[in-house]
């Protein structure tokens, strides 16, 4: 393979996650989209809402470590070069990065929802 093709690259995480594949690709869709507009709506960040979105996170990128070993047909033990061990930390860091974001966009439009609802919330 001398070239990076994407319809390659397709094929493969195609037949390694089958349609798992489709339904991670749907959630990073609508969850940025959702993210998005939750920014456009609230016009800034919240800090504490973010730190424990971050502490999803954690454990997004031990399950994206999980996921992977499950539809490779390696192991942890198996990582030996350098370019193995950069996968595995890139696996965690999507993983941990996508999480705090679903985290943070799902608790966001649930708190927005509440106060629409009429139930009081103390701090975001």
């Amino acid at each position: 393979m001398k070239e990076l093709d994407p319809f390659i690259l397709l094929a493969v995480f195609q037949e390694m996650l089958g349609p798992l594949l489709w339904l991670i690709l749907a959630v990073v869709v609508v969850g940025t989209l959702a993210f998005l507009l939750l920014l456009v709506r609230e016009r800034k960040i919240y800090s504490r809402r973010l730190m424990w979105s971050q502490l999803a996170g954690l454990f997004g990128g031990v399950i994206s470590l999980v996921i992977m070993a499950k539809v490779s047909a390696s192991g942890y033990s198996d990582a030996a070069g350098p370019a193995d061990w950069i996968l595995l930390v890139l696996v965690f860091a999507v993983g941990a990065v996508g999480t705090t974001v679903l985290t943070y966009t799902i608790v966001g439009w649930v708190r927005t929802a509440m106060k629409v609802g009429g139930a009081q919330i103390t701090s975001a």
